[in-house]
């Protein structure tokens, strides 16, 4: 089969049948369609954006990026239930930078809101304000949305396609539409005659369209089952391609060194490089040197041995600075007040009051496979292969950097070795153009070491949170929550579209002034420090921070209130949410709360709400000889609908273990304007030996469809913070855990 890049430029054909431009289908239900950007050409036929018949069968060209997370096994499903052909047979490419792949439901976060409670007016709201996303470009693989955004379109996308080969039948056979039925890839008539797909689809593309009925769930063969991935065989067998196995004919490779304090290059000297052996090219990218070699060993090791001047750092020189301006911002004024109830700054007559600080760090997103791109620049084009999450922006980013319009740019995007929202910046696949323009007419891949990986991040903001609350008669009477951070959206969006939005930033308080309590004097203000260094989306976002700061709290105002942890949430979010009280009464059944614990065992109980998706977890920690152990972890989501159970339980244990790891050990500390940690000795996860056993149940009671890629994460550390106080009887309020107990690492 023809690579993307070649279908995306070329004519389809089925037979000797030309078409004329792609059909859009499934574009009314989207509103004004994008362009296809699938010609026609010989062969094949582009039926429509994201269906693509060739003489093989039916390849899905999947808006969304693969990085592990099981999403182009679920998207192939939702395509193939009402295509009516066999999930088996269904290929899966993925498609070039275009508008017509916008996520629509990345944007509904702007909507104003806590989310748990929407209207349906405000749903409404968000999906109409979701084909912004076609103007901004924003080809997305994030925010726990590909199933949100795919879920109604790309069935809609298959069932039109399916009513119009119909049509293209019924027209060839003079039998009427109504009395044709499809099966495996084939339109049946009532006298059994079976007509491919493939046939047909010149014909098909030129039928009237209308607006399908989509199959009752009852009907679904795929979707609510677990289905075997698509892409297991290949990355079991070590045949899967990922962006560090690209192999252009002609491939010489690169290394890089970045200045490590995020700012300018006063001056380098290369004259020990360029004598070593290998060496082909010394690359100046600005902020710091590039070395073309026969190999990336080679190249390594001539990067290494550059004497290079720095320029400092344009925030404070270490943590403790750093740390101290975003305490300072608590002085200005708040961007944010997204929850105000009732009065929370009188304290009701008879009430305890309830008051902690926390604190947690800046984090590394530390994918597996170190950041890389290969590119190939001749001058008039330029092909970027490169596993990112947002192949617009990444295109329009490498065309400025070569000087190319984009229609001159091609993007591959293969494999993502783990993404976590790092894989969607542009700056990887920069500088790998950098370096190609330096080198025309030979392909170049530029793999960052470890060390420049985990030292040039974005990190996950530090945080700081003020917490004040009382209690009363065994109930929370108030809570005041403020948090003070770096603004991920400001710095991602000026990155990416060269403007910051203005007004309240949402995601910084995310997991706080949406968390589903019912509780009478209840505000939220977030409060935005003003420092440079270099933060972006991390896996559940503000979520993951300001689950921590809420749900520790709440557990500190229960045994204020002298209530038990769980049954005191439950109590203020039965009325207020009831989805979320039903994940909080599965995992008390699950783990057997409120049943006598074994020895030496410690129990606590977290939920967060976010991206659309309530969960609660129960973390058990054991102490065997004076190390703690994680030993148990129960899960219970509630996703509304749940495509596909078993890469859903694998999406909230990965989700849960990626938090563990951050809140047992991780942590991104600053000397002299670098940062400290360069691998993962430093900033290492969880490993199989210290791994607790995991039981998950998903719920189906939310009234929409939330997501599964993240949602895991955000209850993940303060259900582990419980858990150690109810062993231990001491109170963690900063991160990571290992700083106040002997946790086994």
């Amino acid at each position: 089969m023809a690579s993307i890049g070649k279908i995306a430029r070329r004519t389809f054909l089925i037979g000797s049948a030309a078409i004329v431009g792609g059909a859009a289908f499934g574009a009314w239900y989207v509103g004004r369609p994008a362009p296809n950007p699938l010609s026609p050409g010989a062969g094949e036929a582009a039926l429509t954006p994201f269906v693509l018949v060739t003489g093989d069968g039916v390849t899905l060209i999947t808006p969304r990026a693969e990085m592990g997370q099981g999403t182009q096994t679920t998207l192939a499903a939702l395509i193939a239930e009402e295509l009516d052909i066999a999930w088996q047979d269904v290929r899966v490419m993925h498609g070039p930078p275009a508008a017509a792949y916008y996520n629509s439901a990345l944007l509904h976060e702007v909507v104003p809101g806590k989310g748990y409670d929407q209207s349906d007016f405000m749903h409404a709201l968000a999906e109409y304000i979701g084909r912004v996303g076609k103007v901004m470009k924003m080809q997305v693989t994030g925010g726990s949305s590909a199933m949100k955004d795919g879920f109604e379109r790309l069935r809609v996308a298959g069932a039109t396609a399916r009513e119009a080969l119909k049509s293209a039948a019924a027209a060839r056979l003079g039998v009427e539409t109504a009395r044709l039925r499809t099966e495996n890839g084939q339109v049946i008539s009532p006298d059994g005659t079976a007509i491919p797909y493939t046939d047909l689809a010149a014909e098909a593309a030129k039928a009237d369209l209308r607006a399908p009925e989509l199959r009752d769930p009852s009907q679904w063969k795929y979707l609510g089952k677990s289905m075997p991935r698509l892409d297991m065989v290949a990355k079991a067998t070590g045949t899967a391609g990922f962006g560090i196995d690209t192999r252009p004919e002609g491939l010489t490779f690169a290394a890089l060194r970045i200045n490590p304090k995020r700012a300018g290059m006063r001056s380098f000297d290369a004259s020990a490089a360029e004598t070593m052996p290998g060496v082909e090219r010394i690359v100046d990218l600005g902020n710091g040197v590039a070395v073309v070699a026969r190999n990336t060993w080679l190249a390594q090791q001539a990067v290494d041995a550059i004497e290079v001047e720095w320029e400092d750092a344009p925030y404070p020189a270490d943590t403790a600075a750093i740390f101290g301006r975003i305490a300072a911002a608590f002085d200005g004024n708040a961007n944010s007040t997204l929850r105000n109830d009732g009065d929370a700054d009188t304290l009701p007559d008879g009430a305890t009051e309830v008051s902690a600080d926390y604190s947690v760090p800046y984090l590394a997103h530390a994918t597996m496979e170190p950041m890389n791109a290969t590119a190939l620049y001749t001058g008039d084009t330029l092909t970027v292969w490169s596993g990112n999450q947002a192949p617009v922006f990444t295109r329009d980013h490498c065309a400025r950097a070569a000087g190319l319009d984009p229609a001159q740019v091609e993007v591959i995007t293969p494999f993502l070795g783990g993404g976590f929202g790092r894989r969607g910046e542009m700056d990887f696949s920069v500088y790998a153009t950098q370096v190609a323009v330096a080198m025309p007419g030979t392909p170049v891949q530029l793999t960052w070491s470890r060390q420049e990986d985990m030292r040039h991040d974005f990190y996950r903001p530090g945080a700081i949170a003020r917490m004040r609350g009382a209690v009363r008669d065994g109930r929370a009477v108030l809570l005041d929550a403020r948090v003070s951070g770096q603004s991920t959206s400001q710095q991602a969006m000026n990155r990416w579209l060269g403007f910051a939005p203005g007004g309240p930033d949402k995601g910084h308080v995310d997991g706080l002034f949406n968390a589903p309590y019912a509780i009478p004097n209840h505000r939220v203000r977030g409060y935005l420090a003003d420092l440079d260094v270099p933060v972006g989306f991390w896996r559940s976002v503000g979520a993951s921070f300001n689950a921590f700061f809420q749900d520790c709290f709440m557990d500190e105002m229960a045994h204020e209130a002298g209530a038990d942890p769980l049954a005191f949430r439950l109590d203020l979010m039965r009325d207020e949410y009831p989805a979320g009280a039903g994940v909080l009464e599965a995992v008390r059944d699950m783990s057997g709360w409120g049943d006598a614990k074994p020895a030496n065992t410690g129990r606590g109980v977290a939920f967060s709400y976010s991206f659309g998706t309530p969960v609660a977890q129960v973390v058990e920690v054991v102490d065997e000889d004076g190390t703690i152990r994680i030993s148990r972890v129960w899960i219970a989501a509630d996703l509304g609908t749940v495509l596909d159970p078993g890469i859903t339980e694998a999406q909230m244990i990965g989700g849960c273990i990626y938090g563990l790891s951050a809140a047992v050990s991780e942590e991104i500390t600053f000397a002299d304007g670098e940062a400290e940690q360069m691998n993962f000795p430093d900033f290492d996860a969880l490993r199989m030996h210290n791994t607790p056993r995991f039981s998950v149940q998903l719920l189906e009671n939310n009234p929409r469809l939330g997501g599964a890629g993240e949602p895991g994460t955000p209850p993940a550390a303060p259900a582990l913070a419980n858990a150690l106080f109810d062993l231990t009887g001491t109170r963690a309020r900063e991160l990571p855990l290992s700083k106040s107990f002997d946790l086994l690492l």
